[in-house]
């Protein structure tokens, strides 16, 4: 069934316009900077529209925005983008640094409760495959299988990439976390 412009666009307005905070906050925590990310939500929601006839209705829209999102700044802005410093996991991996929040909630509690802009830092200088499963999982909170989904890969490895992601952020973040009040410094 082929739509005419007006039905076209009034199922984007319903379907894609109510996720655009959405692609604005993943294209901010992508980007860095209010401008680009208000540049590439612009440029995400136009290629939306553009390509609205391959969108199946019923789908997760949000999750097709913000692939589309991620691979426009894959694209577009990637020679912009800082890459940030390149981790060590070997190196983090024995170290569960943050002990009295992993036994109370394990699975992102931490992150969602202090993100700010030292985290957001922390959060961009990760490398980019870690990055942007930390960012669809603990920042727009999709499921494990629809990320696995939106980047095209096994959910193992986003289950892995989430692990490794959070305890490069541990490490790093440590002694902000201190800082702040949010973990007691170990003592040994």
């Amino acid at each position: 069934m082929t739509l005419t412009t007006e039905e076209r666009r009034r199922q984007f307005e319903t379907e894609a316009l109510p996720h655009l905070d959405a692609v604005f906050r993943y294209a901010h925590a992508l980007t860095g900077d209010a401008m680009r990310a208000e540049d590439l939500t612009q440029e995400t929601m136009l290629k939306a529209l553009r390509a609205w006839h391959q969108f199946e209705r019923g789908s997760n829209a949000r999750a097709w925005l913000l692939t589309i999102l991620r691979n426009t700044f894959i694209n577009e802005y990637r020679r912009q983008q800082h890459h940030g410093e390149t981790v060590d996991l070997a190196a983090i991996e024995p170290y569960h640094v943050f002990e009295d929040v992993q036994d109370v909630d394990p699975e992102g509690r931490f992150f969602a409760s202090i993100v700010d802009d030292e985290v957001l830092h922390a959060i961009r200088a990760l490398p980019e495959e870690f990055r942007d499963v930390l960012l669809l999982s603990d920042v727009e909170g999709f499921p494990y299988a629809d990320i696995a989904q939106m980047l095209d890969l096994p959910i193992g490895t986003v289950k892995s990439r989430l692990f490794r992601a959070r305890h490069a952020l541990q490490h790093t973040l440590y002694d902000y976390a201190v800082e702040m009040g949010y973990v007691k410094r170990r003592t040994s």
